[in-house]
């Protein structure tokens, strides 16, 4: 039987999805020694470096009962050249899940294509599915279901943007993406969203009653060597908040972080009472420990204990 993997939030449908935010919500407010991945281990490769990624990973197996092991290339043979084909071979005959946080996003994919275990997208250069997890239960925990609302994306059409477009297409709302011309997102995921998904040059008009604000850092790793050029490309697109005022008043703001205050957004907004990022950031643990479940025991979902 072929391991689930999840590559993409299209790896899930609308309805798994909704169970999973539910769950994850339901295991963050759970304080007993619930323990469903107990001797299990966690295989973690990253090529890029991470807080909030390997923190919450490594959390939510100690919490299940699990382990994680952390390698980075200096640590495998990946590291030497050895073929990506191999070391899924390799791993996934000693570990009973995956997480790759990399540059290529066909690492990701090659790596599941060849490993007998569920392989974990945990940040490529097209899309960021784990984040996005954190980010929609925290809509859901301070806004409800997110169907029908607005979500305006302020900046570079990168990996957030992406996964905001697959997120966009599975759970029915309206993605308004505002960034310069040559920073759009990806043109195959744009073409595949239709109306849900619309690019404008102007940041109020993205921004105009919006649920939900979110935006990301200009220049993201690897990209250092831009951070001049970005600056000025983006001057106009910082999340301020005369910005705010022109979403919905309810609107909540998000960022994946890290932020630069100055520069993607304000100090007031980050730091002001529309701002959730800090729960957001928590829920990276609990939407994983919610997709590792799914993963490695799928009945606990179907059956959505307490």
């Amino acid at each position: 039987m072929n391991p689930r993997h999840f590559i993409s939030l299209f790896d899930l449908s609308a309805e798994e999805i909704r169970a999973l935010l539910h769950r994850a919500i339901e295991l963050k407010t759970r304080r007993d020694d619930y323990e469903p991945l107990k001797n299990r281990v966690l295989g973690m490769i990253f090529e890029k470096s991470s807080t909030r990624t390997r923190v919450s990973f490594e959390v939510a197996m100690a919490q299940f009962g699990g382990s994680a092991i952390f390698l980075s290339p200096r640590d495998t043979q990946l590291g030497r050249g050895e073929p990506i084909e191999d070391s899924a071979r390799v791993m996934s005959r000693m570990v009973d899940c995956v997480m790759l946080r990399t540059f290529r996003h066909d690492t990701v994919t090659t790596f599941a294509a060849h490993s007998r275990v569920p392989v974990i997208n945990g940040l490529t250069d097209l899309l960021h599915p784990c984040q996005l997890l954190a980010d929609l239960q925290t809509f859901f925990e301070h806004r409800g279901d997110i169907a029908g609302k607005t979500v305006a994306w302020i900046g570079d059409g990168n990996n957030m943007c992406n996964s905001f477009i697959e997120a966009a297409i599975v759970l029915d709302f309206t993605l308004n993406i505002a960034c310069p011309e040559g920073y759009d997102p990806d043109a195959a995921l744009l073409a595949q969203a239709g109306g849900r998904v619309r690019v404008e040059r102007d940041p109020a008009a993205a921004a105009a009653g919006a649920h939900l604000v979110a935006t990301d850092v200009w220049a993201s790793m690897g990209q250092e060597e831009e951070q001049e050029q970005r600056c000025q490309a983006f001057a106009c697109f910082q999340v301020d908040a005369p910005l705010m005022a022109r979403a919905a008043r309810d609107a909540v703001f998000m960022h994946c972080l890290p932020a630069h205050r100055g520069e993607e957004v304000s100090a007031e907004v980050i730091d002001g009472p529309q701002s959730v990022v800090w729960d957001e950031a928590e829920n990276r643990l609990h939407a994983q420990k919610a997709l590792l479940e799914f993963l490695l025991v799928p009945q606990k979902l179907l059956a959505n204990p307490a």
